[in-house]
């Protein structure tokens, strides 16, 4: 697989641009590391197709011009076709101003965005790419700043999101439960209990807005989430069963291996065994 990546950790001012890539990849490729990322990382398909899915959201095929998100703390999963396999080229952001400026724009809430090849976001993705492959100077650093702007302006004018025009109290609540359960569930700590507590909603309540928003209740989302992350780590690491269980939430193996079992039709260890 032909690639290239690039760590940046020279940035001067605010843009907190943590690094870039690009891949060629080969047929039915799939990143095998950890697919829950500690940052934001952004995808433009160069070249080729591909399938991308994230968490509680179905997979759908890419293409050549399309993008898509690796939102922070949130399982993705992403292969390569295997009659064309995908080249994409990546940015990695960190901070709540990128949090904040991503929140504005389609791409947000549903993680990718098709046929961008022709918006002024495209272009001004790809020119700051560019500029960042360059040697570091603080003239490069005041250009990363202006263009990362830029591209952040065009991306929430030219694909805005809905929430500032259809945020209801309700939707308010659903997407504050949703970030709550996708940043702690990892932690055994992190229960549908404890989310009523930090959000001082009742469960039936939020039981109800889960249910009209997202169709599924507080506590399968929550397992969803944990079984979703589960699958990444038995198929992409060696790591074993009581570990993975450890770190998706889970205080013991059995319990954890039992929940799996439902969630998938598989063991965790007849899982790993699978392609899929």
């Amino acid at each position: 697989m032909d690639n290239d990546f690039k760590s940046l950790d020279n940035n001067r001012l605010e843009s907190n641009i943590l690094f870039i890539g690009q891949d060629s990849c080969p047929p039915n490729y799939f990143f095998r590391g950890n697919n829950v990322r500690s940052n934001y990382v952004l995808h433009y398909i160069l070249d080729g197709q591909g399938t991308f899915s994230s968490a509680n959201r179905p997979a759908v095929s890419l293409k050549q011009g399309d993008v898509f998100l690796l939102p922070k703390d949130v399982p993705c999963f992403y292969q390569a076709d295997g009659e064309h396999p995908w080249t994409y080229l990546w940015i990695g952001f960190a901070g709540a101003k990128i949090k904040a400026m991503l929140d504005g724009s389609k791409l947000s809430s549903q993680r990718y965005l098709r046929q961008v090849q022709d918006s002024q976001f495209s272009h001004y993705l790809k020119l700051l790419y560019t500029t960042l492959k360059h040697d570091n100077s603080l003239a490069k650093d005041i250009l990363t700043e202006a263009l990362t702007y830029q591209m952040f302006y065009q991306l929430v004018t030219e694909f805005p999101g809905k929430s500032s025009q259809t945020g209801s109290k309700a939707q308010k609540h659903l997407q504050l439960a949703q970030s709550y359960l996708e940043q702690n569930y990892r932690h055994s700590t992190c229960t549908v209990a404890s989310l009523c507590d930090h959000l001082g909603l009742s469960r039936s309540y939020l039981y109800t807005i889960f249910k009209k928003g997202l169709t599924i209740s507080p506590q399968d989302y929550l397992i969803r989430l944990r079984m979703e992350e589960a699958r990444q780590r038995l198929r992409g690491s060696t790591e074993p069963v009581r570990q993975i269980a450890g770190e998706v939430g889970y205080h013991d193996e059995f319990t954890f291996s039992k929940a799996f079992k439902r969630y998938t039709g598989f063991s965790p260890s007849a899982y790993r065994q699978t392609r899929y």
